[in-house]
C-alpha cells in the first residue's frame, strides 16, 4: 500500500507517553475496573480518538473505551473490532515508568540505565537477534514497560489515525474497543458487546513481528481451603495441626519436574501456586490451571485434590475443601469455525513485507473470552517481549509493522468479503 510507505507514524509518540500513565490493574480489587487510575489513559485515549475526528468515542462508566472508523465502500463488508487492554500486570511495578530508546540496536548486551543488574541479553531473549539496526524500547530498570498491552494500544490509535487521513482506502465499518484489567482475567466482565456491534475481532496483544494466534490455554482459578486445629504453642504436643504447614507441605509435594510453568513448554499445561495466606487455624492455596485441552485440565483439578488428600493423611483432624472457578477456554475451538478470520490475517501480514507465523499462546487474552461470548477473536502481534517484567521490551520498527498490519486486515475484509 502505496499511501502507508510514505506514513509518518505516530506509534512510538503515543507508546512512549502511554507507558508513563500507571495503569496497573488489582486483582483483589472488587470494583471494575478494578483501579480508577486506568480511566486516566482511558480518557487520554478518548480525547486522541476525538482529535483525529472519531466523533463516537467514549468512556464509560466501567473504563471501556468505544470508537468507530465509519466505513469508506459501499460494499456489505462485516463490522470488524480491534481490541487492546489498557492495564499492566500487577506482577511487577508500572508506577513512574522511565521509557528508554536505544538507538540502532547492535545486537549485543542491553543494559538497563537505572540497575545495571538488569541486563537484556540475546540469549536470554532470542528475538533479539532479530533487531539488528532497529530501535529498542526498555523501561529504565526499575519497573516494568507496560509494552504488554500498551503497543498495542498504540499501534491501534496509529492505525486509526492513518484510515482517518485517507479517506480512499476502502474497508467497511470498524469499531474500536479498549479494555480494562485484563491482566486479571476481568477485560471483558462488562463489555457491551450489543453496544459494539463488531462480528469478528481481533486482539492486538501478540509477541513476534508477524505472529498470529488462534489458540490458547484453557484456564481455571482454584482455592485450597485447609481448616486446621489451633491451641496454645506451650500446649500443642498431640494437638495441633497447623493449617498454615499444611498448605506449606502440599505445596512443597507439587511435581516439579512436570505441571510446573518452570519446567513446561508448548503444549504442556501446569498446576501453578500463585498466593498462600493464613494461620495456625485457617489457610488457603491460590492456584491458576492451565492446559490446551479441556479434559486434561479437569485432571490438573483432579491431581491437586489427590495430593491435598494424600498429605491430609497425616494430619486426622483437619479438613479441606477445593473450589475451582472457569476463566477463559480455548479460542481455537471457536476460531477453527471461521477460517477467513486467520486467513484475512496471514494476507495482511504479508502485504506487509512479513512471513505469517501461526502459533499457540501459552496464556490468554481478551479474545478468549470474547469468543465464547459470540465475538470470533484471534489475537495478532503487537511486538512485546519479556511481559510482566523489568526486561521487557518492545521494538520501534516492529510496532509500525503492527500498525501497517492492521490497516491491511480493515483492507482485505472489504477485499476479500
Amino acid at each position: 500500500m502505496d499511501a502507508i510507505k510514505d506514513y509518518s507514524f505516530t506509534v512510538l509518540e503515543r507508546f512512549m507517553k502511554y507507558v508513563t500513565i500507571d495503569t496497573q490493574s488489582d486483582p483483589y480489587s472488587k470494583t471494575t475496573p478494578s483501579t480508577e487510575k486506568q480511566k486516566n489513559l482511558g480518557k487520554i485515549l478518548v480525547e486522541e480518538l476525538h482529535a483525529i475526528g472519531i466523533a463516537d468515542a467514549e468512556l464509560d462508566e466501567h473504563g471501556y473505551v468505544y470508537a468507530t472508523i465509519s466505513a469508506t465502500t459501499e460494499k456489505e463488508v462485516p463490522v470488524i473490532c480491534f481490541c487492546s487492554h489498557m492495564d499492566t500486570s500487577p506482577d511487577c511495578s508500572g508506577t513512574g515508568v522511565k521509557p528508554v530508546i536505544h538507538r540502532n540496536y547492535n545486537g549485543g548486551d542491553i543494559i538497563l540505565p537505572a540497575d545495571p543488574a538488569q541486563v537484556l541479553r540475546p540469549a536470554d531473549h532470542p528475538d533479539l537477534k532479530y533487531q539488528k539496526g532497529n530501535d529498542i524500547v526498555t523501561a529504565d530498570g526499575t519497573t516494568l514497560l507496560g509494552a504488554d498491552n500498551k503497543a498495542g494500544l498504540a499501534e491501534i490509535m496509529d492505525a486509526a489515525c492513518f484510515l482517518m487521513k485517507h479517506p480512499e482506502i476502502k474497508h467497511g465499518k470498524i469499531r474500536i474497543l479498549f479494555t480494562p484489567d485484563e491482566e486479571i482475567g476481568r477485560g471483558v466482565d462488562k463489555a457491551d458487546l450489543k453496544k459494539l456491534g463488531a462480528r469478528f475481532a481481533y486482539t492486538v496483544d501478540g509477541e513476534t513481528c508477524g505472529s498470529i494466534e488462534n489458540e490458547t490455554f484453557s484456564a481455571d482459578y482454584a482455592v485450597l481451603s485447609i481448616k486446621g486445629v489451633s491451641s496454645h504453642p506451650g500446649f500443642a504436643k498431640g494437638n495441633m495441626e497447623s493449617a498454615l504447614k499444611i498448605a506449606s507441605e502440599i505445596v512443597s509435594v507439587l511435581p516439579k519436574d512436570r505441571l510446573s510453568p518452570e519446567s513446561t513448554n508448548a503444549k504442556e499445561g501446569f498446576i501453578h501456586p500463585i498466593a498462600i495466606k493464613g494461620t495456625v487455624e485457617e489457610a488457603t492455596i491460590e492456584f491458576i490451571l492451565r492446559d490446551f485441552d479441556d479434559a486434561e485440565l479437569k485432571n490438573h483439578e483432579r491431581i491437586l485434590h489427590a495430593i491435598a488428600e494424600e498429605v491430609m493423611e497425616g494430619y486426622p483432624r483437619s479438613s479441606f475443601s477445593l473450589e475451582v472457578k472457569e476463566q477463559y477456554r480455548n479460542m481455537k475451538r471457536i476460531l477453527d469455525q471461521h477460517p477467513d478470520l486467520i486467513r484475512f490475517a496471514e494476507e495482511a501480514v504479508r502485504r506487509a513485507g512479513l512471513e505469517p507465523k501461526l502459533q499457540s499462546i501459552r496464556g490468554g487474552t481478551d479474545g478468549s473470552r470474547l469468543s465464547f461470548m459470540g465475538l470470533p477473536c484471534p489475537n495478532i502481534f503487537a511486538g512485546e517481549h519479556a511481559f510482566h517484567g523489568k526486561q521487557e521490551w518492545v521494538s520501534v520498527q516492529d510496532m509500525q509493522k503492527a500498525v501497517e498490519t492492521i490497516v491491511n486486515i480493515a483492507v482485505v475484509w472489504e477485499e476479500l468479503s
